[in-house]
């Protein structure tokens, strides 16, 4: 049976590393296994990303971040998850749909329940059964990213980004049997094995 793993997180957090390692094990471990990301992860997703992330100098409203990642991840749902799902495989994606509550919702103050209704619209229903979010101040996590040339939602406040890790934990709370919650200060070693503890639980169930 299928898998369905998502890695969340603000910026700097590693998410994209950890998510990386925990498919390449699977596939050491003989796992018919598949990665993605958001936004993006399809041609169309991908120029969508390259809008959202690196447009300086026309204004995005937040309504409309929340329709573009929507659109993505609707075509990344329909071209990449539903399909591997349907044949057995580990999806993991890094980032879902709980980025957009977090980032939309609370980091833009989008009202959180059009923000769920247009999310669960793009995912079609497909949700994670686990979401491992690597948790780190934000501080910790932009420092991470100095040397590199910022993106557009990298550029904001550190209050923003305060915000949105404080909708990360809250999301968290109210569903923690989904939720794996991980300090991310932690050495990628000890994360990475704090996931696999997790995710090693699940496959048995799912007849892996």
């Amino acid at each position: 049976m299928s898998l369905f793993i998502t890695f969340e997180g603000g910026e700097g957090c590693g998410k994209s590393v950890q998510a990386r390692a925990l498919f390449e094990h699977l596939r050491e471990m003989g796992v018919s296994a598949l990665l993605t990301h958001e936004p993006g992860g399809t041609p169309l997703g991908e120029r969508i990303t390259r809008t959202l992330k690196w447009t300086h100098h026309t204004a995005i409203s937040p309504l409309t971040e929340l329709l573009l990642f929507n659109a993505s991840r609707s075509q990344l749902v329909a071209e990449v998850i539903k399909p591997a799902l349907q044949e057995g495989k580990v999806v993991v994606c890094d980032r879902y749909a709980d980025s957009t509550t977090a980032y939309q919702s609370y980091g833009r103050g989008l009202d959180i329940k059009l923000v769920k209704a247009i999310n669960n619209a793009g995912t079609q229903g497909f949700m994670p059964d686990l979401t491992v979010l690597l948790d780190i101040p934000p501080e910790t996590g932009l420092a991470r990213k100095s040397r590199r040339k910022p993106d557009r939602f990298e550029q904001e406040t550190l209050d923003f980004h305060r915000r949105v890790r404080h909708g990360y934990l809250v999301l968290a709370a109210t569903g923690p049997r989904r939720w794996l919650v991980i300090d991310a200060t932690q050495s990628r070693a000890q994360i990475r094995h704090i996931i696999w503890k997790r995710v090693a639980r699940l496959l048995p169930r799912q007849g892996a």
